[in-house]
């Protein structure tokens, strides 16, 4: 299962809380129909009142994640891991889980 670091899970709080005041919001990871020079999808994010139909709801500590299908196989066994520059610009990694 997909596990956030401790300063993902605040980012993304952060974003979520001021991008919308709906109750039930998050950050919403999906694929794009653009791919990786080596074939692989490519993810992006977006905060979103509601999940879309079809996407798996994760909350961890509070912090609410909407994956769509391939986002959630891609991330399965990740850590979200998350930090900003000095310009305020956020970057997310994904990691492998440490067993």
């Amino acid at each position: 299962m997909l596990t956030l670091t401790d300063n993902a899970s605040a980012i993304v709080t952060t974003l979520v809380t001021r991008q919308t005041e709906a109750p039930d919001a998050g950050l919403r990871i999906h694929s794009t129909a653009e791919q990786s020079p080596s074939g692989e999808s490519r993810l992006a994010v977006q905060v979103t009142a509601d999940p879309d139909p079809l996407d798996q709801t994760v909350e961890i500590a509070g912090t609410r994640l909407f994956l769509d299908e391939t986002a959630a196989a891609a991330l399965e066994d990740k850590v979200l891991d998350a930090g900003v520059d000095d310009e305020g610009t956020v970057s997310f990694a994904v990691l492998p889980q440490v067993a």
